[in-house]
This record gives C-alpha cells, structure tokens and sequence, in this order.
C-alpha cells in the first residue's frame, strides 16, 4: 500500500512535469536550441527539458532503432520519408569546482543521460517498491539488480524493446565540458515524444547544456501539431482567391454603382487573401528548413492583426447603419479607430508570442497576460456591434425602410449565430485543453485556430452576399433623411412592390372602378375628394 501511495505521489510529479513543460513548448520549432541552458533540481535527480513534439511514424524503416555516431554518413543518407531525433553539437559544462574534484586519470566522473519517451509511457520513469520518490537509481534499489546507482531508473515496455530510450555521456577525468556524441534516433512509432537531459550526481549541481537537437517528420520538420495546418492554409488561399475573383467581377460589372462600404469589403478581402497566402508560405518555409525566419514570420503575423482589425471594424461601422442610414460616423469616428489602434496592438504582441521563434522563452502566466486584453476588447467589439445593430434596426422600424430592414435582420441573425458557434467552440476549447493537458490528442489540435480562421471567412461570405454591388444599390444605400422611403420597393431578392405614389395611382384607378358600389353606401363624394387632393 505504501508503494501504491509512493508512486502514485511519483507519476503526478511527472505528468505536472509534462503538463507545464507541454504548455511551454507546445508550438516549438523543430530545430531546438540550448544555449547554456540550467538543470532543474527534482527529487534525487536534475532535468532539463529538451523538447516535445508530435511525431508520426517513419515511412521508411532502416531498422526498429537507428543510433549513428557517425555525423557524415547519417548526412549523406537520404532523410524523406524518415522521422526522427537528432542530437548535434551537444556540450555538457560543469563548473571549475566541480572538475577540480575529479581524478584526472578517472575515466568517468559523471553521467548526464537524455531520456527520450511517449507521453504514453511517462509511468516506466522513476519509482520502486523500495523507495518511491527515487528518480534517480540509489545503492538500496540496486540490491535487486533492476537499476544502476547514478541512473535514471527506467522500466522497459515489453512491447517496445528499448523504448524509453536512452542515451548517456560520460565526463572524463577532471574535464569542465562532456562532448555528447552524434546520435540519431529513428522515430517508428506515432505519438507525442519528450526529451529530457538529466543527470543523479549532486557534484554535477550548475552543469549547462548547449546544442541543438533536430526534429523530423517524414514529410518534413513541421511539427505534428501543425503539420495539418499548412495544407489548411493552402485551402483557405485557394477559398479567398475564389470569393477575390467573384468579387472582382461583380464590382467590374457594377462599377458605377459602387458605394465607400464595397471599397472596405475589398480591402478586408484582400487582406485576406495575403494573410492566408503568408501563412502558407511561413509553414512551407518551415516544414521544408525547420526554422522560421524572423522577416516572413513578423510579415504573417502583422497582416494576420491588421486582417482581424479590420475585419472587426469592418462589422462594427456596417452594424451602425454607415453608407446606409448614415453617410458618415461623425463624432464616434475617433472611437472606432482608437478601438482598432489598441486591437491592433494587443493582437500583434499576441501573435507574435504564439509564432516568433521558440515558444519557450516565455511562461504560461506570460501568454494568458497577452490573451486576457484581446479577449476583452473581442468582448467590447461584440457590444458595441449588436449595440450599433439594435439601434439601427430601431431606426429602420421607425422610418418604415422595408428593404433594409429585412437586409439588417439577416445580418443580424447572422451574427447571432456566429457569436453562439463561437461560444459553444470555445467551450469545447476549454474542455479540450482540459481533458488533454500532455497533448495527447495533439493530431487534433490543429482544428482549434482553424476554425476561426474558417468562421471569419464565412461571416465574409455573409456580408458580401448581404451587400453585394447591384444596379439598383438603393436597396442599402444612403438616400438621405426623407428619402428613405421612396427605394423601399426594391426587395433584397430583386422583386419590387409598388409603394408611395404608384399606390397611390393603383389604388386610384381601382377605387374609380368601383364608384357605383360605393355610392350605395353614401362614399361616393368622400373617395372622389380624396382623389382630387390626391
């Protein structure tokens, strides 16, 4: 029972270790780079982690396991197909003193091991009937011969001979640096793999490591996680550029009955169009290198936060009637923009924590600081667009425009059941984050920023239906204060119902028509009166 309780106690330690180290590096690149990195005390051990990504298995197999020390020939091989770990230049630093204990004739004088496991066997790391809080192998659990004193204690997989995997470097005599020899591990199996760098001996205390290890899939070194995303961002392009087209030709067609708000749809398409076409070529970029260079990632990201500014502007100046039942903002002018300026700002700083370079040079309190601000001005954007749209229903109602009343209630109705579906996903967000904290689920991931790209694009769809340039573009066009009411014929289905003085001449010619039944009530005279004021 104790045992139970022990390890017990041991696995949260570890998948609390899985759990925050996947929050940081969750988006890492594939190329992962230490430079003078420190080692974190834990139990009787000290970790370092190196890494985590989703792997797919190797479409091409050299062997269950391929371990090289040879740097040369392990570059001249052909690498499609094949996914793996790769260690390069990896240096191991401990300090003066500590090297200066040591028997310069000693052939080891300390062991650093890198750990390489799926999320799946994290509970075959540490542990044991005698001494459950042990990482890290003591002369008590070596009695039984299960471990070796000064390492990590792993258990094999039966059903995976040599997996967790690992891979020691020892330091020579009184030598302040470990040289880790070239090492490439053949990735068969799909899943979510951990690297950790850890060493048992206390007189290692303020050893550094630098380096870099390598990570592939077979079709690339895009990570797992985003893996999909690239042919996602290739679709999206192809779907701008079809509404692009459309929409080109329909403002050539009626080009002389274009309005201000057509100009701004144009803009946010184009935008569009670039922001998808940027991402692609940003993953592209870094599936073929595995690395993201600085210029094309900024580039993404900033027409990524000027997209969703003015796309949300774009919202907020249609649901307050602008080109329909006002021809400008006026004084509230200066407030959308500064809306959109702060927006801006916050999305950018966002973005580029998310995308720039390593994701693990900055905490998870770091990014929920950034999250917090573009989630509040989402919320203040959302009231003060179904704020503008109540009143400008209202004064639809009220001056009896018909045509644009009925365009209003479908855009608003749209809307409507964009925020629910965006309200329902993030609630299914929180839960996947939840009931997935070591990434687990991590080939599903990429569905959760897709689709708000694909809601974004759809409610585009909505406003360049609802507002598409016509011949007879009164149908939502600004006319003037009185004279709102002589356009309402022109439905929003191109139909047109017969109102104002036409009625007038309609109902005229059918009333005369009945003169005679009329009479025989004695309303006659009244109708002809009528009439002639008419």
């Amino acid at each position: 029972m104790r045992y139970r309780r022990g390890k017990c106690d041991l696995m949260y330690v570890i998948e609390g270790l899985l759990f925050l180290t996947s929050w940081i590096m969750v988006v890492n690149g594939s190329i992962h780079e230490y430079k003078d990195e420190a080692f974190i005390p834990r139990f009787n051990s000290f970790f370092f982690h190196g890494g985590s990504e989703g792997l797919y298995a190797s479409k091409l197999q050299d062997s269950p396991l391929l371990l090289s020390d040879d740097t040369n020939n392990n570059n001249n091989k052909p690498i499609n197909g094949k996914s793996f770990i790769r260690f390069e230049s990896i240096i191991f630093r401990r300090t003066k003193e500590a090297a200066n204990k040591q028997n310069e004739m000693q052939q080891s004088t300390g062991i650093v091991e890198a750990i390489i496991l799926e999320v799946k066997d994290r509970n075959e790391i540490g542990g044991s009937y005698l001494n459950s809080d042990a990482i890290c192998c003591t002369p008590a659990l070596a009695k039984d011969g299960s471990c070796k004193v000064g390492e990590v204690i792993i258990h094999q997989d039966p059903e995976n001979p040599g997996w967790p995997k690992r891979i020691q470097t020892s330091f020579e005599g009184n030598s302040e640096e470990a040289n880790m020899v070239f090492h490439n591990v053949q990735i068969n199996k799909t899943g979510m793999y951990y690297l950790y760098f850890m060493f048992c001996n206390p007189e290692l205390k303020g050893t550094l490591i630098s380096g870099r290890t390598v990570w592939r899939n077979p079709e690339g070194y895009l990570p797992g996680k985003m893996a999909p995303l690239m042919t996602f961002y290739g679709l999206m392009s192809l779907a701008y550029l079809i509404l692009g087209l459309l929409w080109f030709l329909r403002f050539v067609q009626h080009w002389k009955d274009i309005i201000q708000l057509h100009y701004h749809i144009t803009a946010v398409i184009g935008l569009g169009m670039c922001e998808m076409a940027l991402w692609y070529f940003e993953y592209a970029n870094f599936n073929a290198t595995g690395s993201r260079p600085m210029g094309i990632t900024i580039w993404a990201v900033t027409f990524s936060a000027i997209k969703k500014t003015v796309s949300r502007l774009l919202l907020l100046v249609v649901s307050m009637g602008y080109g329909v039942v006002r021809p400008t903002l006026g004084g509230i002018t200066s407030k959308v923009l500064l809306l959109g300026v702060v927006y801006f700002l916050a999305s950018e700083a966002l973005e580029l924590v998310e995308h720039l370079g390593n994701i693990n040079d900055f905490s998870g309190k770091a990014r929920i600081f950034l999250v917090l601000p573009v989630a509040l001005l989402d919320s203040c954007f959302i009231v003060w667009i179904f704020s503008s749209l109540s009143k400008t229903l209202e004064k639809l109602q009220v001056r009896r425009s018909l045509a644009k009343l009925e365009l209003y209630r479908k855009f608003t109705n749209s809307l409507a059941v964009s925020v629910l579906l965006s309200v329902a996903w993030i609630g299914y967000e929180l839960y996947f984050n939840a009931s997935d904290p070591l990434s687990e689920l991590w080939r599903r991931a990429w569905i959760i920023p897709a689709f708000w790209t694909l809601l974004a694009y759809l409610i585009l769809w909505v406003i360049c239906i609802l507002w598409a340039p016509s011949n007879n573009p009164t149908r939502y066009a600004y006319s003037g204060e009185g004279l709102d009411d002589e356009e309402e014929g022109l439905s929003l289905t191109g139909s047109t119902v017969i109102v104002g003085g036409d009625l007038s001449k309609l109902d005229r010619k059918e009333r005369k028509a009945s003169i005679t039944a009329d009479h025989v009530f004695g309303l006659g005279e009244v109708v002809l009166e009528e009439d002639k004021r008419a």
